[in-house]
């Protein structure tokens, strides 16, 4: 877990997937209720993006949102597009799969320098769940039934558990 880059202010979370209608907005807002239990939405920010524009101003797969509404979650959305200039501002990015892990390394090798944003601030974000083991990705959802969607709330659940107990180590010291 990489430390924040501006210790004075909350630390910097994104969650990122292909259209940021399903994955990482379901992420971000499971990620954002686990904050609040744990006593540290004070401490921690989330959002979250998408490597692709087809989806830019338009709300979260109706499918993901009544997953979350029906789990207890928020799902007021407006999906993004993630920019380069992102990375001045993250201490954290968290792809959902190899592929965003991939458009994400790109961009960190062309402006990480200029940004200070180092390989170190990018994982996947189910790496913080235990027992993945060769299993790190949250498979896209978005053209099965709605028991894809069931099972990613599980993956972002496990794995927001897991971030938390690391976030409360680190911020809490």
């Amino acid at each position: 877990m990489p430390e924040p880059r501006d210790p004075a202010g909350p630390y910097r979370i994104s969650m990122v997937c292909l259209g940021n209608i399903c994955r990482s907005p379901m992420a971000e807002k499971v990620l954002v209720s686990d904050l609040e239990r744990a006593g540290l939405s004070d401490l921690v920010e989330v959002d979250s993006f998408g490597t692709g524009d087809w989806h830019v101003g338009g709300g979260m797969d109706p499918r993901a949102a009544s997953t979350l509404r029906v789990h207890g979650y928020l799902t007021h959305h407006t999906a993004r597009q993630f920019t380069h200039e992102a990375l001045a501002t993250r201490d954290l990015l968290l792809a959902m799969d190899l592929d965003n892990m991939d458009v994400l390394r790109r961009v960190v090798d062309q402006y990480g320098q200029e940004y200070g944003f180092d390989m170190s601030r990018l994982r996947l974000f189910r790496s913080f769940a235990p027992g993945t083991g060769s299993h790190p990705e949250v498979p896209d959802p978005y053209y099965g039934g709605d028991d894809g969607f069931t099972a990613v709330l599980n993956m972002v659940e496990a794995a927001s558990k897991g971030l938390i107990g690391e976030l409360a180590a680190r911020l809490r010291r």
